[in-house]
């Protein structure tokens, strides 16, 4: 579920700031999908939560790993960084 607020009965729309509330699901990058794929999770959480996780594992780990934002996109690793130095990120909150 997003932390955005709808539009739905003429709401404001979608927030300005970054959905860190949103489930996810951490994959490695070579799993490829097809039709076992939702069985090749690694871990779940909070999108803030798996980017810490990737984020704590050894710099030369990291960029085997990618974050599934519920039914949303995919965030490899060049992004999972530009997320975690975000002003915003909530480290340690996650």
């Amino acid at each position: 579920m997003s932390d955005n607020p709808s539009t739905i009965h003429g709401g404001e729309g979608a927030g300005s700031g970054f959905a860190w509330n949103d489930s996810a699901e951490l994959h490695k990058c070579e799993d490829g999908g097809g039709l076992f794929h939702r069985f090749k999770v690694l871990r779940r959480g909070t999108v803030a939560e798996m980017i810490e996780f990737v984020m704590d594992l050894p710099e030369e780990k990291r960029e085997d790993y990618a974050i599934q934002k519920a039914g949303d996109r995919t965030f490899k690793y060049a992004e999972i960084i530009t997320l975690y130095r975000r002003s915003d990120f909530p480290k340690g909150d996650a």
